[in-house]
């Protein structure tokens, strides 16, 4: 049974009251997991819908993927790209006052804020031997000007092999070592904090068939700053690198941190112009 009811005639709906109580039984478990608040949740929304969701995707025919050292073969759908209704309606439902109560219940996190552009999130598709490397999310919305606080994912892989890899690999904040692994089984959930330091990422490439692929539902959720946008540090995704490993660091990405807090305002356009060419 899942944990979350989604059911109504025609357009489906959360249940504002259940999300509430879900949330707080679960808060207790989300506020104390290291090595940062996070939850993952098996059987969290019903597995029939979930793979009606998963067999609608949409095509990747002339679509563009990431293709770098730090994430490759990675497609992502925001709903622009989706026509699937049972899709939409989900993605909707996701962004709706019944989910942010759930959320908030769970996180002790108020005042929680959708984001209607699904910057980065909507339906991603990761291939065969593609992976994504271990980072701290950006941590600003750049258009609504928002600070990101959560992450949730929902995995649509029936019948997932171990032997596939695809593990979400949750790292301790010092990055000497992952401190959690998550199979992206059809069903589970994964809800976790977002800071300048939550480490995380889908490091080791994909080994499932050509004919087979990892998919996952991603929302984001912010809130408004208290203090004012100025108070608060600017940063793009931020790739690290596991020890042991030839995982490579954005080194440019490094620099227009760099650039940011040190680079008088008025030159920081022509630093980061010089940055592109190094």
């Amino acid at each position: 049974m899942a944990e979350l009811n989604f059911s109504g005639a025609g357009y489906s709906r959360f249940d504002h009251q259940q999300c509430g109580e879900v949330g707080h039984r679960h808060a207790a478990a989300y506020q104390s997991a290291a090595p940062f608040p996070h939850i993952v949740i098996d059987d969290f929304l019903d597995k029939d819908m979930l793979r009606d969701v998963a067999h609608h995707y949409p095509s990747t025919d002339g679509r563009t993927f990431f293709d770098r050292s730090q994430e490759r073969f990675k497609f992502q759908f925001g709903p622009d790209a989706i026509s699937h209704p049972a899709t939409l309606n989900l993605l909707a439902e996701l962004n709706s006052l019944a989910f942010i109560s759930f959320l908030e219940k769970m996180t002790g996190i108020s005042g929680l804020i959708p984001d209607p552009y699904f910057s980065g999130g909507g339906l991603h598709l990761t291939r065969s031997g593609g992976h994504l490397g271990v980072h701290a999310d950006f941590n600003i919305h750049s258009q609504l000007k928002l600070e990101r606080r959560l992450n949730l994912l929902v995995y649509l892989n029936d019948d997932w092999n171990p032997e596939f890899g695809g593990e979400l690999e949750l790292w301790d904040t010092k990055m000497t070592k992952c401190e959690v692994s998550v199979a992206p089984m059809l069903g589970r959930a994964v809800v976790f904090s977002t800071t300048l330091d939550s480490y995380h990422g889908q490091p080791n490439p994909l080994t499932c068939p050509p004919d087979r692929d990892r998919r996952s539902i991603a929302t984001y959720y912010y809130t408004a700053f208290t203090e004012g946008l100025d108070a608060v540090p600017q940063r793009t995704t931020n790739f690290r690198s596991r020890p042991g490993t030839t995982d490579k660091k954005d080194r440019q990405v490094a620099m227009n941190h760099l650039i940011t807090d040190w680079v008088p305002l008025r030159l920081q356009h022509y630093a980061r112009k010089l940055n592109r060419f190094q």
